[in-house]
């Protein structure tokens, strides 16, 4: 059963077109690979899903809804969350602050509650507190939750930016190149996580450009070339595409 839809999705920016006539159904409970070339399209793809640029043409659909042109926080409050191509972190604030920034969006109190401090108001903070430090704990990190983001490895910095998107109680996950700037060792933690968000019920769409983690962790992998769509099925079919090979894996794979 498809969760997220996208019929006929297209963006340019002035004559470069960077995603062309896209129609993907990508299913629940699953982890679903987008592979390509670098300027293939594939983080504009991301941000059309995200709200963060709207599309030129063509429709979005999250579990039967059109979210097309929603904005960012909308988006997120259905159940879509994501981590980015480059760290966005308050680097900073503590671990924990960080994952409480993504929290945020389930929270009700407004302005006038956080300012008075009512009961409910305590009982949500501690509330959210806790899921916040279960999300570190998830990822890793609890122990270091009160020390600035800032400090942390590049990898580690990774691992934080997953939790934040985790306490926002996404449905679907979308990960670009979070194994970037990893050792081997992180990434083989990584495919724990991704393999242990999913366990969750949680959907996971991941770009990365480390082909033995998407050949490992994706059920299915969509490939990308010039914003068009020129394969996708399980990775043992991927592999062997002959357009594949000659757009992105090269003949040594």
């Amino acid at each position: 059963m498809s969760l997220l839809s996208l019929r006929g999705l297209s963006k340019s920016f002035g004559g470069l077109v960077a995603v062309a006539h896209v129609s993907l159904e990508l299913e629940a409970d699953a982890v679903i690979g987008l592979i390509g070339p670098n300027g293939a399209g594939k983080t504009t793809l991301f941000n059309l899903i995200t709200g963060n640029q709207r599309p030129d043409s063509g429709g979005i659909f999250f579990d039967g809804r059109d979210i097309t042109g929603l904005p960012t926080h909308a988006v997120v409050r259905l159940g879509i969350a994501r981590t980015f191509q480059n760290i966005r972190l308050f680097q900073s604030m503590s671990l924990l602050e960080n994952v409480l920034a993504g929290r945020h969006c389930r929270l009700r109190a407004g302005l006038a509650a956080s300012l008075l401090r009512p009961p409910f108001q305590r009982r949500e903070e501690r509330q959210a507190v806790r899921r916040a430090r279960d999300e570190l704990a998830f990822v890793g990190l609890e122990e270091q939750r009160d020390k600035p983001a800032g400090g942390l490895s590049h990898g580690s910095q990774r691992l934080l930016e997953i939790a934040r998107a985790l306490a926002t109680d996404p449905r679907f996950l979308i990960l670009d190149e979070p194994a970037g700037g990893m050792n081997g060792q992180e990434t083989a933690a990584l495919m724990e996580l991704i393999a242990a968000i999913r366990s969750r019920g949680v959907s996971v769409l991941l770009i990365e450009h480390d082909m033995n983690l998407v050949m490992k962790v994706c059920r299915r992998i969509v490939v990308l070339e010039y914003g068009v769509v020129i394969a996708q099925g399980a990775p043992e079919h991927i592999k062997r595409d002959p357009a594949v090979i000659e757009a992105y894996l090269g003949s040594g794979e």
